[in-house]
């Protein structure tokens, strides 16, 4: 081998090493490997065994109903807990509802969340929140007494919750992860308000909630049969901005770039990183057409949040009466589940709670210049975060979905790009971790000469 070569290869892994460059990291691979689908299989037929857990049903019962459900998922974080000698705080968070809450109230009950959270090493306040549903229903969204076994929806996404928190137990992590099972999503998304506005009162800094709702099925309604795709819906910018941040749209840009559009692209790259036989479909709405999920709540009160579920749904599996009609079964059963599927969107989610957890703090205060010039300007706010080993700006075409373009720029608190215009392109900047992993893109949100 040539010296000079030699050379080049060796600054190189001193810059890998340094974490400059991008890299891999063998514990996701191992957090992969570690999810089982036996146990998420075990975990949906004993969650559909409960015969319903509506909301409003029975809580007195040790065999049936929403109370008998939501014990024995507290039982499991308690078991996990045990294992990882007591690394989760696992606890009820709950609120009374009335039928003046909703049309969907049939008669006033206790909305219980099941809770476990995962405290960070360094960073115990700042949050990754993956939830799953409790709740299942059945054609009538007040018949609270029928069979709805929700083997799809939602046992797999709460099956899928659980068995994150298993494997990922086995970690130590700098922020804080929480495993949450919530309550009341189909009668209003009541469980998810609930927490949204505990977290909020609490001052959490929540990085992201990943909402699991349907990650079970893989024969569409639509005649497709697929294992690998799923869906990540996120709103384009927060719902909280000021008529002023609106404004100002109008000349800087970022119809796509809020937080929450940052986090689905984060999972997406994370994702083709380390699983690229998995097909991640950016959904550039909140959720389905028209309709809702448990992030909503969170995105409200201006936290990042998103959906991920299945690519293709089957409606005659979703709330629907278990019964059989001109030939077509209807009803959300566990033959219509795919436990290796929902294996592939458990690692998905697992993979990304401990990318986030284990990233540093992202910058703060990202603003941007370089109007009518041949480059283009980038300040932050430094993170007193000594695991930062330096920052990162990414960019891209103002068309293109995903970031392009990156360069790390050290450790420092703004960069001038030679030769970049900046009507052009996109911007963002991300810090990285003397561990390579990295926090989510921050887009500008302030303009400077």
């Amino acid at each position: 081998m040539k010296l000079k070569t030699f050379a080049v290869l060796f600054i190189f892994g001193i810059f890998i090493s340094k974490g400059i460059a991008q890299q891999t990291d063998q514990r996701i691979y191992d957090i992969i490997d570690h999810i089982s689908a036996d146990r998420i299989e075990h975990d949906i037929k004993k969650l559909a065994g409960f015969g319903t857990r509506n909301t409003f049903s029975d809580t007195v019962s040790q065999t049936r109903g929403i109370g008998a459900a939501r014990r024995w998922i507290k039982s499991q974080f308690d078991s996990i807990s045990e294992s990882c000698e007591d690394c989760l705080d696992v606890f009820y968070q709950k609120d009374y509802v009335t039928k003046e809450d909703g049309a969907r109230v049939p008669k006033p009950a206790w909305v219980v969340n099941v809770v476990a959270i995962q405290k960070g090493t360094k960073y115990p306040n700042r949050y990754i929140i993956m939830s799953g549903d409790i709740d299942s229903r059945a054609s009538d969204a007040m018949d609270f007494t029928t069979d709805a076994p929700g083997a799809n929806d939602n046992a797999s996404g709460m099956a899928g919750t659980m068995e994150a928190a298993r494997v990922l137990s086995k970690y130590k992590f700098e922020s804080s992860i929480v495993y949450v099972g919530l309550s009341g999503e189909e009668q209003g998304l009541f469980g998810g308000s609930g927490l949204a506005a505990y977290a909020k009162e609490n001052d959490w800094e929540i990085i992201g909630i990943f909402n699991d709702d349907m990650i079970g099925n893989i024969e569409g309604v639509d005649g497709i049969i697929d294992n690998r795709s799923f869906r990540i819906f996120s709103e384009p910018t927060p719902v909280t901005e000021t008529e002023e941040q609106r404004k100002m749209r109008r000349y800087y840009g970022g119809e796509v770039d809020g937080i929450s559009r940052q986090l689905a692209r984060y999972i997406h790259k994370t994702v083709k990183t380390y699983m690229p036989e998995m097909n991640p479909m950016m959904i550039y709405r909140l959720d389905r057409f028209g309709r809702g999920g448990h992030h909503k709540p969170f995105n409200d009160l201006g936290f990042a949040g998103v959906r991920i579920m299945e690519a293709h749904e089957n409606y005659n599996r979703q709330h629907q009466d278990i019964r059989t009609e001109n030939g077509i079964k209807y009803g959300d059963v566990v033959e219509g589940v795919n436990f290796a599927y929902t294996k592939k969107l458990t690692a998905v989610n697992a993979i990304n709670l401990a990318s986030l957890a284990w990233a540093p703090k992202a910058p703060e205060d990202v603003e941007i210049g370089g109007a009518v010039a041949p480059a283009v300007k980038l300040r932050w706010k430094k993170s007193e975060d000594e695991n930062i080993v330096g920052y990162k700006i990414y960019w891209r075409d103002t068309t293109a979905p995903q970031w392009q373009y990156s360069r790390f720029v050290g450790d420092v608190n703004e960069f001038t790009l030679e030769g970049i215009v900046i009507d052009n392109y996109y911007f963002g900047v991300v810090a990285v971790g003397k561990n390579g992993f990295e926090s989510v893109v921050v887009f500008p949100r302030g303009v400077f000469r």
